[in-house]
């Protein structure tokens, strides 16, 4: 039996509060569906700046009536030192997905990012440090690695940072380290490579790249791929991110306190492979889809040419152990693409 599985066990008899930050967004309502799925209680906080209602909507009618009862929801901002002692109160384990993602909104403004990414960052781990919460889980980002070469990425070598975003996800684990030795916090950093799956947005200026692309073909828009398409990244999907997530939030070894853990799959391929794998996958399962090719650009400020991570120690601090690579989450994840994008 894997750790997760285990734990899955505890979770039959053991219920804890778990706030979840960001709940409304893409990962953290797939996190607050699965812990209310589990007879777990969860506290959400939310501004809807990147999240929806509708996906609150859909954990609520997607866990029963009972399950949802469950759930507490907070509407406010991270950066709000208030709301975050009001979220605080009660909880046994904080899982923080609230920021303002993508490194092209951090260039284009990194002012409004830092506020979320790094006021409210520091807001929500003073406000658990006072309720006395010690496990504080957080969402970093493989952007942190900057321009180093070295594939596959480890925790413990970086590069250059590229991006305010980086800049703002390192401060993230800087600061979780100093609370882990000054405040003796259970801070545990997760730094997520290319994140895809179910409540994936596909709308706005900075959209991820496969519901964006999977949107663009479903409306017979043109698609773009910045650069030769043979930028590489780690593709990991949802359930992966919440397997790591939970492990992460209830783990006993106190090695992994203070630390940053790569959560991928450890795979890399291109993004001339993602489009051809979504193209073929549409065609699938879609009777009236046509294949596209591709426009090429430019390569985007701020990417990082090459991504692909050691999961090692994961696996070895906290029994991580994926369950999908790109391939198995494309095929879970493409009917709800097709179903929630295409009805649009």
């Amino acid at each position: 039996m894997t750790a997760f599985e285990q734990l899955l066990e505890r979770f039959k008899t053991e219920q804890k509060t778990w706030l979840v930050t960001g709940n409304a967004g893409f990962i953290g309502s797939n996190l607050s569906e699965f812990l209310l799925s589990h007879k777990q209680k969860v506290v959400g906080l939310d501004n809807f700046s990147t999240g929806y209602q509708h996906n609150i909507d859909d954990i609520l009618a997607s866990v029963g009536e009972e399950a949802a009862k469950n759930l507490t929801f907070i509407e406010g901002n991270t950066w709000d030192i208030d709301t975050c002692k009001k979220a605080c109160e009660g909880v046994d384990i904080v899982l923080h997905q609230a920021a303002l993602g993508s490194v092209p909104r951090s260039i284009a403004d990194p002012i409004t990012s830092n506020r979320s990414n790094i006021t409210g960052f520091l807001n929500m781990l003073t406000a658990a440090k006072d309720a006395g919460i010690k496990r504080f889980v957080y969402a970093s980002s493989s952007s942190v690695y900057g321009d180093s070469a070295e594939l596959p990425k480890v925790e413990e070598r970086t590069g250059n940072l590229l991006s305010p975003y980086a800049v703002m996800k390192m401060t993230n684990e800087l600061y979780a380290g100093v609370f882990k030795r000054t405040y003796d916090m259970e801070t545990l950093g997760l730094r997520y490579f290319n994140v895809f799956g179910r409540r994936q947005d596909p709308d706005g200026a900075y959209a991820a790249v496969i519901p964006k692309w999977v949107g663009s073909l479903l409306e017979g828009e043109d698609v773009y791929i910045n650069g030769d398409g043979e930028t590489s990244r780690d593709f990991t999907y949802i359930d992966n991110v919440i397997q790591m997530n939970l492990l992460a939030g209830t783990t006993e070894n106190t090695e992994a306190f203070g630390e940053a853990f790569n959560v991928a799959v450890g795979g890399r391929n291109t993004l001339n492979e993602l489009y051809a794998l979504i193209n073929k996958e549409l065609d699938i399962h879609m009777d009236s889809f046509t294949k596209k090719e591709a426009i090429y650009r430019d390569f985007r400020a701020g990417d990082i040419r090459h991504s692909n991570a050691n999961i090692s120690k994961a696996q070895n601090f906290v029994g991580y152990a994926p369950t999908h690579d790109i391939y198995q989450g494309m095929e879970e994840a493409i009917e709800w693409y097709i179903e929630s994008i295409g009805t649009k």
